[in-house]
């Protein structure tokens, strides 16, 4: 809605914008018109005070620790319901009833297996490939096995490639993990739920029988809710913005992979793990604070503070009491590594040095602890990422694909390099 307007003076032009109230959150200044008023653009390197779009998914409220996934809050979502349900209420806007959630629950099992071509598929990559890279190819594969649910002007293809993509995640992040390691693939078994099918493909071998601890499948489940989805972040952008030409799904999410694949976007809990390695003991800690301290030492302390979040994550906090149920079910709660974590915790929540920087503990810092004490290697972390975000990716670009005010993105620039000149012959340069 509309109901204020701001004025923006330049030189001897004075022009009125409109000001948009969203349901929550800051005031927008909508400034389509501003070039077409003034011939000037505005200029926002990152799009760090620029809506790009409208959207009715996810609220983040970084000063105040809060995280909304269409208006409930993170923390109950992880507390009391499972990843599925989570990905219905972002697909759909609300919570299913019973009889939805089994309906749903049955669509996504009976789409996890993916074309047997896909095998040979894998074989093309080489044998040290990492998961990441096989990752973008085969997802974006995956329009060339799937012709049918292409049409993105059609809603039921919209729905049907929403749900391939969902359920295929998994699989395919099984494989590309297999492929990694030199095993076997494993197939989906449609008796069991999302998460626990998940660490069975991962984790299973044909020669002996697999059963799936349900303390790690329910911190799997939760850890794919609390990445599912994050507002507009690069990679959520790379896929609105890939999806605004009218790319097919496939192609769009290969988009999100790609870009989450950065180091400053995705690969931040393998940075925290590897930090936590890199002190060792707790007797070392004093040392790396006082480094993380001085301006003129490089190291930083990975895994505090956040882009958005100036106050405590509130996915921190789940992903903390998570890390101790796991480590603590494996025989890991004297893990080292785990000592350091909370002993850095603790002075990041006490030390004036932290608390004035607002330097709190994020979700990454113990996502990565997670991971490993599961048995994951550091180069699946990312994957694990873009498998529970896919539903968040898939969320945005159905939104956008069906707002009628959606436009092929194209951002201006401030363009500061040679003026026009005369081309030269190469015999006079």
């Amino acid at each position: 809605m509309t109901d204020t307007s701001a004025n923006i003076v330049l030189g001897d032009k004075k022009v009125e914008m409109p000001v948009k109230k969203g349901t929550i959150g800051p005031d927008v200044i909508d400034i389509g018109a501003l070039y077409k008023n003034t011939g000037a653009f505005t200029y926002d390197p990152g799009f760090t005070s620029t809506a790009a779009c409208e959207s009715k998914i996810t609220y983040i409220d970084g000063d105040n620790g809060v995280l909304l996934h269409r208006g409930y809050p993170i923390e109950q979502l992880a507390e009391h319901g499972d990843f599925l349900e989570t990905c219905y209420l972002l697909l759909y806007g609300d919570l299913p009833t019973a009889a939805q959630k089994k309906d749903f629950d049955h669509r996504v099992t009976h789409h996890t297996m993916v074309h047997e071509q896909m095998n040979k598929f894998f074989s093309g990559f080489r044998r040290d490939a990492h998961p990441m890279a096989v990752m973008v190819g085969t997802v974006g594969a995956l329009s060339a096995f799937y012709h049918d649910s292409t049409d993105i002007t059609d809603p039921h293809q919209r729905m049907v490639a929403s749900l391939r993509m969902i359920a295929k995640m998994p699989t395919i992040a099984a494989m590309a993990y297999k492929y990694h390691i030199g095993q076997p693939f494993v197939y989906p078994q449609n008796d069991l739920d999302y998460s626990t099918n998940f660490l069975r493909m991962c984790f299973a071998v044909p020669c002996e029988e697999y059963k799936v601890n349900p303390v790690l499948a329910r911190a799997m489940d939760r850890i794919f809710i609390l990445h599912a989805d994050h507002e507009q972040n690069a990679s959520t952008s790379t896929v609105r913005l890939a999806g605004s030409s009218g790319a097919n799904p496939f192609a769009c999410i290969a988009a999100g992979i790609a870009c989450l694949w950065g180091p400053a976007h995705g690969g931040a809990n393998e940075a925290a793990l590897n930090m936590l390695q890199e002190i060792g003991t707790v007797d070392k800690i004093p040392e790396y604070i006082a480094r993380a301290k001085d301006k003129n030492d490089p190291f930083r302390l990975m895994g505090f503070g956040h882009r958005v979040y100036k106050n405590y994550d509130p996915r921190a906090k789940i992903m903390q009491k998570t890390t101790h149920e796991v480590l603590a079910e494996l025989g890991h709660k004297d893990d080292p590594l785990l000592q350091v974590a909370m002993e850095l915790e603790k002075i990041a929540l006490t030390d004036p040095y932290f608390i004035e920087k607002k330097l709190y503990p994020n979700i990454d810092f113990y996502s990565g602890i997670t991971l490993k004490a599961m048995g994951f290697p550091t180069t699946m972390f990312t994957v694990l990422f873009a498998l529970a975000r896919t539903v968040g990716w898939i969320a945005q670009w159905a939104e956008m694909i069906e707002d009628p005010q959606q436009r092929i993105g194209r951002p201006r620039q401030l363009y500061t390099g040679e003026p026009q000149r005369d081309y030269v012959p190469v015999s006079k340069r």
